[in-house]
C-alpha cells in the first residue's frame, strides 16, 4: 500500500479529499478516546475489587499503557505493508476484543484474564496516537503541525465524555444482567467498535494514497527502514527526546496529583476541577499549539513546551498544601506544555523522512512514549514516599535541562531556521 503511487486528481480535488481525511480521522480519535478513557477510569476499582488489595490497583493503568506501547511497534508494521487504514482498524478491533474479554473477567472475577483485556484495550489508544501521524502525511511541512493539532484536539471529547458515561453503561449493563463493573466495559465496546467501523467504511481513500510527496526528494520505494539509518537523520533523536521528555514530565507530577491534594484535605471535587483544568491543557489547546508551530517552527515550539513544563513543576512543588488554586494553575501549565511539546514533536518526526521511514520510527517512538509513561507512573509513587510532592515537582523541572540545552545546540548549528 505505501509503496502505490497517489491519488491523481486536481488540486481542488485533493484537498477535499485530504479535509474529509483529517474529519474522520478526528472523529475517530474522539470516539475511540471516549471509549478508552472510560476504561482507564475504571480499571483501578476493578482491580482492588477482583484482589482486594490496593497494591495491585495500579496495575491495570500499567497494563493499559503497556497494549498502546506493544501496539504502537506492532501497527506502523501494518501500516507499512497494508496501508494507514488497516493498521488503525486493526488496532479499534483488537481493543474492542479486549473490552469483551475484560467483561467477562469481571464477571468470573479473573484477575489475570482482566490484564490480559486491559494489555489489549490499549491497542485502542495507540490507534488514537499514530492516527496524528496519519494526518500529517497529508500536507507539506508547513501545514503538518495544524493537522496534528486537529486530531489530537478530537481526545477532549474523550476526556470529557469518558468519566462521564460511565454511571449510563452501568445502569444498561444492569439490564442485561451484568455487575455495574463489568458493564462499564460496555463504553470501549461501543465506542471503540465505532471508532473502528468509521475508520474501516470511511478512511477511503487510504492516507497514503493522498500524503504530500513534496519533502521527500526521492521514490520512497528506495528509502530504508532501518531504524539505524533512520535515528542519523538530524531531526529524528531530537523529537524522540522532547517527545519522551514530555510525556514523562507530565506523568511523573500528574499520576500523584490526586493522592496528594487528598491527603491534604480537598475533597474528590476539587480534585476534579483540578485535573479537568489538566486535561483541557493537554487536548482543548491543541489546534493553538498546531498553529504556533507552523509559525513559528517545531524547534521553538518544543523549547516553549519545554519551559512551560519546567515552570509548572516549579509551580506545584511551591504550591502550599491548600494551594487548590495554584496547583489547578500548575497542572493547566504541564498539561498545556505536553500539547506544546506533543504537537511540535510529531511535527518534527515527519521532516526529511519518506513515508515508510516515518511509519516505522512513528510506531517506535510512541511505543518509547508509552513505555516510559508506564515507567514514570509507577516511579513517582516512590519518589512522593521517599522525599514528598514537592521533590517530585522539581524533579520533573529539572528533567528538561537536558532537552532543552539539546534543542538550543541543535537549533544553532541549523544554517536555516527549524523547519
Amino acid at each position: 500500500m505505501i509503496h502505490r503511487p497517489p491519488i491523481e486528481a486536481s488540486p481542488e480535488r485533493l484537498e477535499d479529499l485530504r479535509q474529509r481525511t483529517v474529519r474522520v480521522l478526528f472523529s475517530g480519535v474522539g470516539l475511540g478516546s471516549t471509549g478508552y478513557i472510560a476504561a482507564v477510569t475504571v480499571g483501578t476499582i476493578v482491580a482492588r475489587d477482583l484482589t482486594g488489595s490496593p497494591l495491585l490497583s495500579g496495575v491495570p493503568g500499567a497494563a493499559v499503557v503497556l497494549g498502546a506501547a506493544g501496539g504502537a511497534a506492532i501497527l506502523s508494521r501494518l501500516m507499512i505493508a497494508r496501508g494507514r487504514r488497516f493498521g488503525l482498524t486493526s488496532g479499534y478491533v483488537i481493543s474492542v476484543i479486549g473490552a469483551i474479554v475484560a467483561i467477562a473477567a469481571v464477571v468470573d472475577r479473573a484477575f489475570p484474564l482482566f490484564l490480559l483485556g486491559t494489555l489489549l484495550i490499549g491497542f485502542g489508544n495507540a490507534s488514537n496516537q499514530l492516527s496524528r501521524y496519519a494526518a500529517a502525511d497529508l500536507y507539506p511541512v508547513a501545514r503538518r503541525a495544524s493537522a496534528i493539532g486537529i486530531v489530537v484536539w478530537g481526545a477532549t471529547f474523550g476526556a470529557v465524555i469518558g468519566p462521564n458515561v460511565i454511571g449510563v453503561a452501568g445502569t444498561l449493563g444492569g439490564s442485561v444482567g451484568l455487575p455495574p463493573l463489568a458493564a462499564a466495559y460496555l463504553l470501549p465496546v461501543i465506542f471503540v467498535g465505532a471508532a473502528g467501523i468509521l475508520t474501516f467504511a470511511a478512511l477511503r481513500p487510504d492516507p497514503y494514497l493522498l500524503a504530500d510527496r513534496s519533502d521527500l526528494g526521492l521514490d520512497d520505494r528506495f528509502m530504508t527502514t532501518s531504524l539505524r539509518r533512520i535515528f542519523s537523520r538530524p531531526n529524528v533523536p531530537v523529537a524522540i527526546v522532547a517527545l519522551i521528555t514530555g510525556q514523562v514530565v507530565m506523568v511523573l507530577i500528574m499520576t500523584m496529583t490526586p493522592l496528594h491534594m487528598t491527603e491534604h484535605g480537598h475533597d474528590l471535587a476539587a480534585v476534579g476541577i483540578v485535573i479537568s483544568g489538566h486535561t483541557f491543557g493537554m487536548f482543548a489547546l491543541s489546534p493553538v499549539s498546531g498553529r504556533l508551530t507552523d509559525r513559528f517552527g517545531s524547534y521553538r515550539v518544543v523549547l516553549a513546551g519545554l519551559v512551560v513544563l519546567a515552570g509548572a513543576g516549579i509551580l506545584s512543588a511551591v504550591a502550599p498544601a491548600d494551594g487548590g488554586i495554584i496547583l489547578f494553575i500548575a497542572l493547566f501549565l504541564l498539561g498545556f506544555g505536553w500539547n506544546l511539546g506533543f504537537v511540535a514533536g510529531s511535527a518534527l518526526l515527519t521532516i526529511g523522512l519518506g513515508l515508510s521511514e516515518r511509519t516505522r520510527v512513528q510506531g517506535f517512538t510512541d511505543a518509547l512514549i508509552w513505555s516510559s509513561a508506564a515507567a514514570a507512573s509507577l516511579g513517582s509513587g516512590a519518589v512522593v514516599a521517599g522525599a514528598g510532592y514537592a521533590t517530585l515537582g522539581l524533579i520533573g523541572a529539572a528533567m528538561v535541562i537536558v532537552p532543552s540545552w539539546l534543542l538550543v545546540s541543535r537549533a544553532r548549528a541549523r544554517p536555516v531556521p527549524a523547519d
